[in-house]
């Protein structure tokens, strides 16, 4: 997605979700990116083996922001508190702070990941939003649906990497 504008920074909605069904196990992500300015919709999404709920949260999210050509003010809506929260509440920055080790200093967990993100974070603008998972959250249960979608071209045999749905008009 390209400057809007110039001088200006495209504002971009970004919905996400990833699970694994059996957590570890095959997983799933799937991102909606969303440029109303530009009447621009794209939808992402893939499959790994083996891996954990969180891990596909977190690179749901990666793979959105990765996306984005140009700095963004970029809204990110996640059914993830661990994610939301990360940011919301600092813990990343604590991490940081701490040599990527937790409060009780233990290695922070997926730190591969959460490196990434923060490096893509430094890049755009983020806000963190989080809603109820299954709530009825359209783009959410839209995403929802493409994570078990991801998950069963694993299973059928394709090979789980990223697949994307190209520009959609709203």
């Amino acid at each position: 997605m390209r400057d809007a504008k110039a001088g200006s920074r495209p504002k971009v909605e970004v919905f996400t979700d990833g699970g694994c069904d059996p957590n570890p196990g095959p997983g799933g992500w799937a991102a909606i990116l969303r440029c109303r300015e530009m009447d621009l919709q794209k939808e992402i999404s893939g499959a790994e083996r083996d891996t954990t709920n969180n891990r596909m949260e977190l690179t749901a999210v990666i793979e959105a922001l990765s996306s984005l050509k140009v700095p963004c003010d970029v809204r990110v809506v996640t059914d993830s508190r661990y994610l939301a929260d990360a940011f919301r509440a600092r813990w990343l920055e604590k991490w940081k702070r701490n040599g990527w080790r937790t409060a009780d200093k233990k290695p922070v967990k997926n730190q591969d990941l959460w490196m990434r993100l923060d490096e893509l974070c430094r890049k755009h603008s983020v806000v963190w939003i989080w809603t109820e998972g299954h709530a009825g959250h359209a783009e959410n249960e839209r995403c929802d649906r493409m994570v078990r979608k991801a998950r069963e071209r694993l299973s059928a045999g394709n090979s789980g990497s990223r697949c994307e749905g190209g520009d959609v008009r709203s």
